[in-house]
């Protein structure tokens, strides 16, 4: 089964913003699967907590990837991810249970689950392994969602 299709939106991944002056990277197969899903047309935002968002947005233009997310919630808050994920809602329009997240932190795996975002906790940042149970995860709820729709 072809999991690419069904999925309309991600959102994603981490890095730590120290200085402008860095030259950041990713983990070892962030880039890949970036490359991956925007060649299958799949959009991909970010949803950061950032105390430093200037530096955040510099880092993704020192990557070349600043280009590849349809939109860019990075700010600091002390609230959970909910409120970024309110924000990529309005601005794009995609339901919370069209999307995949992945994250770091238990508790905003936690909290954006509740709003029905499928959610994957990682360690150290999104691999082959991690995409793929989260594409598992992220179809068995779209399954489910389905069945009890035409219940």
């Amino acid at each position: 089964m072809d999991l690419y299709p069904i999925i309309k939106f991600l959102v994603s991944f981490s890095s730590e913003c120290r200085s402008k002056r860095e030259m950041p990277c990713l983990y070892p197969h962030a880039m890949g699967i970036l490359k991956a899903l925007k060649d299958k047309g799949i959009n991909i935002a970010i949803a950061s907590r950032s105390p430093t968002p200037d530096i955040a947005k510099t880092f993704l233009d020192k990557l070349g990837i600043q280009s590849m997310f349809v939109a860019q919630e990075i700010f600091s808050s002390w609230t959970h991810k909910t409120e970024h994920f309110q924000r990529i809602h309005r601005r794009t329009g995609v339901t919370f249970k069209s999307m995949l997240f992945f994250d770091d932190e238990g508790r905003n795996i936690e909290a954006v689950s509740k709003m029905g975002v499928t959610s994957i906790l990682v360690d150290n940042g999104v691999n082959l392994e991690k995409l793929r149970s989260g594409l598992r995860k992220f179809a068995h709820a779209s399954v489910s969602c389905n069945r009890k729709q035409v219940e």
